[in-house]
């Protein structure tokens, strides 16, 4: 597994089960799947539209049981803002919802055949949940392009005409329940965050500082995804990740990439730069400024694997938080199923994220203006660190992906192989007395909607293939992240 910061050639990993690296003094374990399952990509939903997979996920807190090898629980999960394609201008009224599941799972290990253990997780639609706003409409995915909409004080996009006129636009990536029931949505138009009460209905709203804020050249809120702002988070690169410690005191906001104005000029690989906003919601649900701001240099890598310079950034794509200063951050290419084919699928990893050492930027000018993070060389000012990192769980495993009929190789194309995007990610217990420091980590991918039959808002929308929607689960050893929940007896 790659410890540097750079990956030239594919990370594939070589080195056997288990596998561990030390932090703080403590010593952290992957263990390796335990378990895996899928669902086609032309199921349809409790909306009557192709069922999306998976911009982020969660075991509903309380759920989660144990009854000898086999665990079970209600899953939600969230899809983005539904079939589109931007190049040519085509967006559905897809309304901003979750997805409920029933889950079960029975733990696998050792080393059995390819394919041998592919029925080991079953998760089982039944019904979701549809977003309102605070009068109480749907939201749409629809593209906001210029237009706005004002509620209760703040600037929020909407389209102005055309598809979704008059809602409030959402393209969902990151989600996370709070202990009343409520939750929260991360946001890509924006970069907001969105706070809803239990039954789906929106009750505030995080605002982005201005340093995050998409804003035009006169300085004015473009929510736009089809072009990047001149300030502010990048088009299609908002609130990726989002969790919330388990104390349930604060909200980790992290950014896919850098924003434009930490971007270095040149190739995809001066995106490193991303931004992590903590906010404190023990007392005020949506708070208006963070409490810490720190920075977090993500993996760069040579898009064709084959020894060059890095040239594209490893984005984030979801985060879930340890205690105060620690986090699990999922960064990945984008080669895989539902990619250009010709692109070796090079390096796809959660990382364990320490930010005590991190600088924290709150209140200064790279939080409350838009000064760059960069000097005039292109190198990250002086005075400037960033949180420590180190790679926990490689995806990338050939021999592991095989026992559950996956692959990385493509001279073996087709629906075995490993998805491109992988967005969603979860913790639960393993509810294990011999091992308390033991749990799951649930893996989703992101399939984009790409069904052979699909079907939105009432209209067609196919693809020449299917990407099934599916999940992976692996065992971690987390020393200090104790569960105090009981297993069943």
């Amino acid at each position: 597994m790659a410890q540097s910061g750079e990956i030239r050639r594919p990370d594939i990993a070589t080195t056997p089960l288990p596998r561990s690296v030390s932090m703080d003094g403590r010593t952290y374990v992957d263990h390796g799947l335990v378990a895996a399952g899928s669902l086609p990509a032309g199921t349809v939903d409790f909306l009557g539209d192709t069922l999306g997979s998976f911009s982020s996920l969660m075991i509903e807190p309380g759920t989660w049981k144990r009854d000898g090898d086999t665990y079970t629980g209600v899953l939600w999960t969230l899809p983005d803002r539904g079939r589109n394609d931007p190049e040519h201008g085509l967006f559905f009224d897809y309304q901003g919802r979750m997805h409920r599941f029933r889950v079960r799972m029975t733990a696998v290990s050792g080393t059995t055949g390819p394919g041998a253990a592919s029925a080991s997780l079953t998760f089982t639609p039944d019904g979701g949940r549809a977003f309102r706003d605070f009068e109480g409409k749907p939201f749409t995915g629809a593209e906001p392009g210029k237009g706005t909409r004002t509620e209760r004080g703040l600037v929020l996009p909407s389209p102005a005409s055309g598809t979704g006129a008059g809602k409030l636009s959402l393209d969902a990536e990151s989600l996370q329940f709070a202990r009343d029931g409520g939750f929260y949505v991360g946001d890509e138009y924006a970069a907001n965050v969105y706070r809803f009460d239990a039954g789906g209905r929106l009750q505030g709203v995080i605002v982005p500082p201005r340093s995050v804020q998409p804003l035009d050249a006169d300085g004015n809120l473009d929510f736009t995804s089809l072009r990047a702002p001149a300030t502010g988070r990048r088009n299609n690169q908002g609130v990726e990740g989002m969790a919330l410690s388990p104390d349930g005191k604060r909200l980790f906001v992290v950014l896919q990439s850098a924003l434009v104005q930490d971007t270095a000029p040149g190739d995809a690989s001066g995106r490193a730069l991303t931004r992590v906003l903590v906010y404190d919601v023990s007392h005020d649900a949506t708070p208006r400024r963070p409490v810490a701001h720190y920075v977090v240099r993500l993996p760069t890598y040579a898009e064709k694997g084959s020894g060059g310079e890095p040239d594209r950034t490893a984005a984030q794509s979801e985060i879930r938080v340890l205690d105060t200063h620690r986090f699990l951050m999922l960064a990945r290419d984008g080669a895989g199923l539902g990619a250009d084919e010709s692109k070796p699928i090079v390096y796809k990893s959660v990382l364990l994220v320490d930010t005590r050492q991190a600088t924290n930027l709150a209140g200064t000018a790279y939080e409350t203006a838009t000064t760059s993070l960069r000097d005039a060389r292109g190198e990250l000012r002086p005075g400037i660190r960033t949180a420590a990192w180190k790679p926990l769980v490689d995806l990338l495993d050939p021999a592991d992906l095989a026992r559950f009929g996956l692959s990385v190789d493509r001279a073996q194309p087709g629906r075995t192989m490993l998805s491109e995007k992988w967005e969603a990610m979860d913790l639960v217990s393993a509810l294990d007395p011999a091992h308390p420091d033991d749990w799951f980590l649930i893996v989703g991918n992101d399939n984009d909607f790409v069904a052979a039959h699909c079907v939105m808002d009432g209209r067609r929308c196919d693809s020449a293939f299917d990407n099934d929607n599916r999940i992976l689960v692996y065992r971690l050893t987390l020393p200090g992240m104790r569960s105090t929940a009981a297993p069943n007896p």
